[in-house]
């Protein structure tokens, strides 16, 4: 029910019951997300204690997560507390807060204001709601007669994130804005981007949620093609596949209580957030009979797309599809057999709206094992003797619609010690039309007269390490040849030279692939049998750096895009690569702002932020919907065991069809 309605008497008593005789219902662990219990708890103790009302919407309610120290020392069974994080907006008032509520105390212990310049996140609601107030304008339905278009109902209303440039004009100014595009499908089942109406822009008060005005561009002819993508407009469907069993009769090897999952020597937590999407936390690696930590927590916590096209018109697209929207909000229900094969756990998670409606998320993560080949292999050609192993990963992942695009996060762990991250771009490119014989200097023309502007998609992982504890340090290692000289008389070596990072400005790295550069996250307090610190090494995947310019305007809030690794000081409220609140950030927040200090981080408890970015050139064949790409980085063991890890994974059986 909406918030406004929360019979409040009549719950309280219930809930009231219901907390004595079991005060953490459904969660079973610090690090468990809210359950649909806790999040109506927090909304109606929210409603009891005044915070909302006709005029507020709940932005986002999470987990606050507890202190490492907690988590560390928790035992099973053991009381521990609940507190969640709501952020509100109250559009009467043009303000915002963060409201901090005690699940168990049933209260409100802090409210605390948010600036007046800080705008949070954009509901998913108001998506929808932009789209609605688009269609009734006068204003709206009077430039589409202009441009000749008869049917509003075929009309595409896209909302993007308005940014903040310093080109707004007066009447923008301290209004929660979104700029809206368009696109006429051809019939109400057509991909709508194959037509896009390009001469004009609808910059929306979300506030009042009217139309402000619309700001019209030359007129350009719709694109002659549709753009049709569905099964029922393919004719010509291949059929000489044949098909692929998944098959485990014995069932998966993994195990999951809750939200914890063992498999092989791996144990970890799976979490979500709505802002963030899939969390993972305590990753540890059983090593004979000790339990060894890796990572205490690992998300993909900011992403941002520019756009390369300096058109008017264009320029603003640069959405910050975690930091504006929120990835666990936009998550997909997937599909066995289509979104995931094989023997699949899925896990559940629950979403609160900005009414206060807590809805189920179902099959929002996938958790299932894969074959991915050769473990190792090798063949002694003198005694004949020949060893191979197959690899088996286990994955997690899960996928979010954003607006034209899908996003694919995956996580795989594999059998020797190994992480890695990988995220898979799919879905519709967001397109601009051509006038009849127009080119573009800065997209490809994918269909007739249809542009797809060259853009890039940019990531940031954080990494919060715990390689064999808490107190890591991190060294960069790049490989140099050595100068033909007495050294080095034929000209051949090469060293793979070493330099520890100890401050925040001296941990702030670019990828480079002609060193071959990667950094190593070690324990100085642990050594390995060869008087080495135990160690990971974080090896980077396809990347490239931003291509807009060190003055853009977009780079006051997408700073942390300016490095590929930077290194800080564990700090709970450093949270997002970006800051708390990107969403029309007057200056900018985040690693920026925060490795200012120059702080220490040799020998302690740090955060490691990977960067990384997939630079988009289309192809003709990237329409109408894009093949899969993939980039991302691994995490793998360097000096952390003994020897390889993985050789105790026994052959194939016989039964297997594979040699052995």
């Amino acid at each position: 029910m909406p918030i406004q309605d929360v019979p409040i008497q009549s719950e309280v008593q219930r809930e009231i019951e219901e907390r004595a005789a079991a005060p953490h219902i459904g969660s079973t662990h610090p690090l468990d997300p809210l359950t649909a219990i806790e999040l109506k708890d927090a909304v109606r103790i929210l409603a009891r204690e005044g915070y909302l009302g006709k005029s507020v919407r709940i932005v986002s309610i999470n987990l606050v997560e507890p202190s490492k120290a907690s988590v560390e020392e928790y035992q099973p069974g053991a009381p521990f507390e609940r507190k969640a994080l709501a952020v509100l907006l109250d559009r009467a008032r043009r303000a915002s807060s963060e409201a901090i509520v005690d699940l168990i105390g049933r209260s409100v212990p802090s409210v605390t204001p948010l600036p007046s310049d800080v705008q949070p996140s954009i509901m998913l609601d108001e998506f929808s709601e932009v789209e609605q107030a688009v269609h009734r304008s006068p204003l709206f339905q009077a430039a589409l007669q202009k441009r000749g278009v008869t049917d509003a109902d075929l009309v595409m209303v896209e909302p993007w994130s308005a940014g903040l440039y310093g080109t707004e004009l007066t009447e923008d100014q301290g209004l929660r804005r979104m700029r809206a595009l368009c696109f006429v499908r051809s019939e109400p089942k057509d991909n709508g981007y194959a037509r896009p109406v390009d001469s004009m822009v609808i910059v929306i008060d979300l506030y009042k949620m009217d139309v402000v005005r619309i700001e019209e561009y030359p007129i350009v002819p719709l694109p002659p093609e549709p753009g049709n993508w569905a099964r029922e407009y393919i004719p010509n469907m291949r059929n000489d596949l044949k098909p692929v069993e998944i098959v485990q009769p014995e069932g998966p090897s993994f195990k999951v209580e809750g939200n914890q999952v063992e498999w092989q020597k791996w144990k970890f937590r799976v979490g979500f957030t709505s802002r963030e999407g899939l969390v993972l936390h305590t990753i540890t690696y059983k090593d004979g009979a000790v339990e060894r930590s890796i990572l205490y927590r690992a998300s993909i916590c900011e992403m941002v797309v520019p756009y390369g096209d300096p058109g008017e018109q264009y320029y603003r697209k640069n959405a910050f599809d975690i930091g504006e929207y929120g990835l666990g909000m936009l998550a997909n229900s997937l599909a066995l057999g289509c979104d995931c094969l094989g023997f699949i756990h899925y896990f559940d998670f629950p979403l609160v709206d900005s009414h206060g409606e807590v809805t189920p998320l179902k099959n929002a993560v996938c958790l299932h094992e894969e074959d991915f080949g050769i473990l190792w292999k090798h063949t002694d050609w003198r005694t004949g003797q020949s060893e191979v192993r197959r690899s088996r990963r286990l994955s997690v992942s899960f996928i979010a619609t954003v607006g034209n695009y899908e996003y694919g996060f995956y996580w795989y762990f594999y059998q020797d010690g190994s992480i890695q991250c990988e995220i898979k771009l799919t879905g519709i490119m967001n397109t601009t039309a051509l006038a009849p014989g127009e080119t573009s200097l800065y997209g490809t023309e994918v269909a007739p007269r249809l542009n797809a502007p060259f853009h890039q998609h940019i990531f940031a992982a954080r990494l919060i390490p715990s390689v064999d504890g808490p107190n890591n340090s991190v060294v960069e290692v790049n490989s140099l040849g050595v100068p033909t000289g007495a050294t080095n008389p034929h000209g051949n070596a090469f060293v793979a030279e070493e330099t520890l990072l100890t401050t925040e400005k001296q941990a702030q790295r670019h990828v480079n692939s002609a060193t071959a550069r990667f950094w190593r996250v070690v324990n100085p307090g642990k050594k390995n049998r060869l008087g080495r610190p135990v160690g990971y090494r974080l090896v980077p995947g396809e990347n490239c750096p931003p291509l807009v310019q060190p003055d853009a305007p977009i780079m006051r809030r997408a700073g942390f895009t300016s490095k590929q690794l930077w290194v800080t000081p564990y700090h709970p409220r450093e949270r997002f690569a970006a800051g708390e609140y990107p969403n029309q950030h007057p200056t900018g927040d985040g690693l920026p702002v925060w490795t200012k200090a120059n702080r220490n981080v040799e020998d302690t408890e740090i955060a490691l932020w990977y960067v990384f970015g997939h630079n988009h050139v289309p192809r003709p064949e990237d329409w109408p919907v894009m093949p899969v790409a993939m980039l991302g980085f691994q995490f793998r063991p360097d000096g952390f065991f003994e020897r390889n890890p993985a050789m105790d994974v026994p052959p194939p059986a016989a039964a297997s069809n594979c040699c052995h």
